[in-house]
C-alpha cells in the first residue's frame, strides 16, 4: 500500500469511471455495516484512495494558503499530488449516491423502522464476522484492546443522543470520526455514526437541507437553506479536519499496532450492535413474537448483504 503522494499508477480511471466507482463507495457508505473501502478495494482503487488521502496534511494546507497570497501557478502542482481530478470525481460520485441513498433511508427509518434497524443489525454482525480473521486476540493487550472498543461502542450506542448530542460541536466531531472510516474496507464511518447516536439526525439533516435547496429553486426561502445547512456545514467541516488529522491517526495506530488497533475497531463493530436493539425498542411499545421475527429476517438479509460483497471482494485485506 501506499503511504506518500497520490500514485495513480496503480488504477488508471478516468472522470467517469472514477465517479461511478463512488456511486458504488457513497451508496455503501450510507449504510452501517457496509464500508466503502470495501467498494474500493473491489473496483481497484483503494491504493489510489489511500495515497490522495495521506497526501492531505496540514503541511499541504499551509502550503495552499501561501499559494493563495503568493505563487498560484504552483496550486496546480499541488492539485496534481493529491490526485485533484481523481478525488473530484469520486467525491462527486459519492456525493450523489450519499444523497439518493439517505433520503430512501431516510423515509425507511421513518414508515419502517423495525425493518431497517434490524437490516442494519444484519450488516454490522456480518461485518464483525468478516473482520474476523483481520487480527488476532493473543496478548493481554490485544484482548484489552478488543473488550474496550466493545464497552466504548455498547455503552455510546446507548441511546440516540447519549454519545455526543446534538451541538454543531458534536456534529462537527461526528464527520472528523466518521471520515477516518473511509480507510478502512470492512468499518463504515455510517457504523461509527449509529455508535456516536448521531445517524438517524444526519440522515435528518441532510434530507431537510436537500429538501430546502429544492425548494429555492421553485421560490423557496433563503432562510431556510441557511438554517437546515448548519448540521450538514459543521458535518463536513468536521470531515475536512478529520481527513487531516483523525485518518493519519488510525492510519499511524495500525502501522505502530496493527493487531491491538484492528482488536480495538472490531470490538466497536461488535459494542454496536447495541444500536439497533436500542432504537428499535425506543420505536415500539414492546418487543413481541413479530417485532422479533421482523427484525431477524431484515437482519438475515443484511448479514447476506455483506457477505455477498466481501465475497465478491475475496476476502477483506487491511494490510
Amino acid at each position: 500500500m501506499t503511504d506518500g503522494g497520490a500514485d495513480t499508477a496503480d488504477t488508471d480511471v478516468g472522470a467517469l469511471g472514477a465517479y461511478l466507482r463512488g456511486v458504488a463507495m457513497g451508496a455503501a457508505d450510507a449504510v452501517p455495516g457496509v464500508s466503502g473501502g470495501t467498494i474500493a478495494l473491489i473496483t481497484g482503487i483503494y491504493d489510489r484512495l489511500i495515497a490522495a488521502f495521506t497526501s492531505a496534511s496540514p503541511a499541504l494546507v499551509r502550503r495552499v494558503l501561501a499559494d493563495l497570497v503568493g505563487d498560484r501557478g504552483d496550486l496546480r502542482t499541488v492539485f496534481r499530488e493529491v490526485d485533484g481530478a481523481f478525488l473530484l470525481a469520486l467525491g462527486a460520485g459519492i456525493a450523489t449516491a450519499i444523497l439518493t441513498v439517505t433520503r430512501a433511508l431516510d423515509i425507511a427509518l421513518e414508515s419502517l423502522p423495525v425493518l431497517t434497524y434490524g437490516f442494519f443489525f444484519g450488516l454490522i454482525a456480518a461485518s464483525a464476522v468478516v473482520l474476523r480473521h483481520e487480527f488476532r486476540v493473543d496478548t493481554p493487550v490485544r484482548a484489552a484492546a478488543g473488550i474496550g472498543g466493545v464497552v466504548v461502542a455498547f455503552v455510546a450506542s446507548g441511546s440516540a443522543s447519549a454519545a455526543l448530542g446534538v451541538s454543531p460541536a458534536a456534529t462537527f466531531v461526528a464527520g472528523a470520526v466518521a471520515v477516518s472510516a473511509m480507510i478502512l474496507p470492512g468499518i463504515s464511518g455510517s457504523l461509527l455514526l449509529v455508535i456516536l447516536g448521531q445517524y438517524e439526525r444526519m440522515t435528518d439533516a441532510l434530507s431537510a437541507f436537500v429538501d430546502a435547496l429544492i425548494a429555492l429553486a421553485t421560490g423557496g426561502s433563503v432562510a431556510a437553506v441557511v438554517d437546515t445547512s448548519v448540521p450538514v456545514v459543521a458535518f463536513l467541516a468536521g470531515g475536512v479536519v478529520g481527513l487531516l488529522t483523525v485518518a493519519h491517526a488510525v492510519r499511524a495506530a495500525l502501522s505502530a499496532r496493527r493487531e491491538a488497533t484492528l482488536a480495538f475497531l472490531v470490538g466497536l463493530v461488535v459494542g454496536a450492535l447495541r444500536a439497533p436493539v436500542v432504537r428499535v425498542g425506543e420505536e415500539v411499545p414492546a418487543w413481541t413474537t413479530g417485532v422479533l421475527a421482523e427484525f431477524a429476517v431484515a437482519a438475515v438479509v443484511g448479514a447476506l448483504v455483506v457477505l455477498g460483497v466481501e465475497r465478491a471482494a475475496g476476502g477483506i485485506d487491511l494490510d
